[in-house]
């Protein structure tokens, strides 16, 4: 009987943070999601077009190596 009440209690509380958890984190989220401002999609497609195209092409890796192969000398 006493083997049956600590193992009650064990799981009590094993159960209780994750009980906690559950209830905590509903009730906020209505609330945030009314307060992001709305997105303008043509004055983000024209904020865009208004970024100007790089002459040449980007490598993130072009400082780890060198541009041309070391020529040997003859």
């Amino acid at each position: 009987m006493k083997r049956m009440t600590v193992a009650a209690v064990v799981l009590a509380l094993i159960a209780s943070p994750a009980l906690a958890q559950g209830r905590r984190g509903g009730g906020g989220q209505d609330k945030a999601a009314d307060t992001k401002p709305k997105v303008d999609e043509k004055a983000y497609k024209a904020a865009l077009d208004r970024i100007p195209e790089p002459k040449e092409k980007y490598d993130p890796w072009g400082i780890t190596k060198p541009a041309e192969p070391a020529k040997k000398p003859k």
